[in-house]
């Protein structure tokens, strides 16, 4: 017996090796590409001249569900240079990700600078089960996207922070955290707005094909509660058995003592507690209080207004405990320190405010070209073209959205052209509409780690260079590509095993109608 357990080991380690070597060729390679900065104002010019060159063809494309044609525009034209100046300090401005990062990072920076968030994880995580931390890491990321984008700016940083106080690498937190929130966007075991959104274009594809088929928020609720456990373990082995092993030992710049809490910062920790818990109570009267303005119209809580404005209540409720915290402690003893403390956050963040200015340029001209609706309507109707039936070209209709999901980062947007042409195809199959959005689901959540076309990458990395600052795109893609891989993976075998097994995918959803 000694002799194959022996050959198993050395096959394991050689194994191990080549994927090493795989991934530290991804991260040289990366990282051999220009400063982040410089690397979108390439991509931007880059899109300058393909739009120009694909345009010069009269390339155009029909819109799925619309039926309108949309042309490829160039921004080398008289309309495209105007746009381009005209539009750039709105590009800058109106970036979503701008606003939401500067304004969470006045809550978690404020908590961070009082020392809030440091006690809490010395006298709470610390003293958890040290085995459960990369699988509650995991949970907790994918958990986050209740939070909306602002799971993106939370989770991250503070599982990197957890990781380094606990003595392991804080790069193998921040990615599985990263991991979480992004490759398990759409799960969750509460029905979320994804759920709202997604299932509102499927039944309105629905409705010019059979009125009496109607996706609900619920049809994928059994399968992404599901999800959520099976990611977790998934993405903690990831964690432990790959990026961790790959990483090694931190002897990075950063070097930080973790002391026991004195009894003034326990003090603090115990009324900052009391601050959240009575913020979350009186949250909580105001949600189900009769006729809430926070819900809709209907009484609902999706879509309402209580969903649309979670990140100012997120950032109200960070200052709150933070203040709280730091007033105990006294870390704030006038109201000054409280604008300082948030100023000297803001700070903290100015290489990213640099790095949006080109990354928002870059994404503005690639929407306005529709060059990413070309790309999408046309893979989509070569993998239609290809005339095959059955679980292959579901599994195809998977590769194709993970690859489209490269180029075309947002979800709901990315399924309203998705959905006119693969609802329509797979029903002439009779596959149910809900089985092909929970295909659609995994394919769209697994890439979301490792597209550059999702803003909250340049926020990830930004994170990255506070321990590692040589850290570049290549550092994080080769970190985020084992989780995107193996998430994928196991996300469609999840898929088939429900399909096959006659699992219902929600309430009364089967894989077929």
């Amino acid at each position: 017996m000694s002799l194959p357990e022996a050959n198993v080991s050395q096959e394991e380690k050689k194994e191990s090796k080549l994927l090493s070597k795989f991934l530290n060729g991804i991260e040289k390679a990366g990282n051999k590409l220009p400063d982040p900065f410089m690397l979108f104002v390439y991509l931007a010019l880059f899109m300058i001249l393909l739009s120009w060159v694909v345009s010069s063809f009269g390339v155009s494309v029909v819109q799925p569900g619309s039926g309108e044609e949309v042309a490829i525009k160039s921004l080398i034209s008289a309309e495209g240079i105007q746009y381009m100046l005209t539009s750039m300090l709105e590009n800058f401005t109106g970036f979503k990700p701008l606003g939401l990062v500067l304004a969470m990072m006045l809550g978690i920076g404020l908590a961070e600078k009082v020392g809030l968030i440091e006690t809490a994880i010395k006298s709470t995580i610390l003293k958890a089960p040290a085995s459960l931390t990369t699988y509650a890491v995991i949970f907790v990321g994918i958990l986050g996207n209740l939070a909306s984008d602002a799971a993106f700016v939370i989770v991250p940083p503070l599982a990197a922070m957890v990781f380094y106080t606990l003595g392991r690498h804080p790069l193998a937190g921040l990615a599985a955290g990263f991991a979480g929130v992004g490759s398990g966007f759409t799960a969750n075991v509460v029905i979320a707005g994804t759920d709202a959104l997604l299932s509102g274009i499927s039944t309105e594809v629905m409705q010019g094909l059979d009125p009496s088929v109607v996706v609900t928020p619920v049809d994928n609720y059994y399968f992404m509660v599901v999800s959520v456990i099976v990611l977790s373990i998934a993405g903690a082995l990831v964690t432990e058995k790959i990026v961790e092993p790959r990483l090694g030992k931190y002897d990075g710049d950063l070097k930080k003592e973790m002391k026991a809490s004195t009894p003034l910062e326990k003090k603090g920790l115990k009324n900052a507690t009391i601050a959240l818990v009575t913020y979350i109570g009186l949250l909580l009267v105001a949600l189900f209080w009769p006729n809430s303005p926070l819900r809709n119209e209907s009484g609902g809580i999706i879509p309402s207004t209580f969903l649309d404005g979670i990140i100012p209540i997120i950032l109200f409720m960070f200052i709150t405990v933070a203040v709280t915290y730091g007033v105990t402690v006294n870390k704030i003893e006038k109201t000054k320190d409280i604008s300082t403390f948030m100023g000297d956050a803001i700070k903290d963040m100015s290489g990213f405010i640099v790095l949006i200015f080109a990354a928002a340029q870059f994404i503005a001209y690639f929407d306005w070209t529709n060059i990413g609706t070309w790309i999408a309507v046309s893979g989509a109707g070569f993998l239609e073209s290809l005339g095959l039936t059955g679980i292959p070209v579901i599994i195809g209709f998977v590769f194709l959205t993970a690859l489209m999901n490269l180029l075309v980062f947002s979800g709901s947007a990315q399924w309203a052209l998705e959905a006119p042409i693969f609802i329509k195809m797979f029903y002439l199959l009779d596959y149910h509409p809900a089985f092909i959005q929970a295909a659609y689901r995994i394919a769209d959540s697994s890439t979301n780690i490792i597209t550059p076309m999702n803003p909250y990458i340049i926020i990830v990395l930004a994170f990255m260079r506070e321990y590692d600052k040589k850290a570049g795109l290549g550092t994080l893609i080769s970190l985020m590509l084992p989780y995107s891989i193996i998430f994928l993976s196991v996300w469609i075998v999840l898929l088939l095993a429900f399909a096959f097994l006659g699992i219902p995918f929600g309430p009364g959803v089967h894989m077929y109608l």
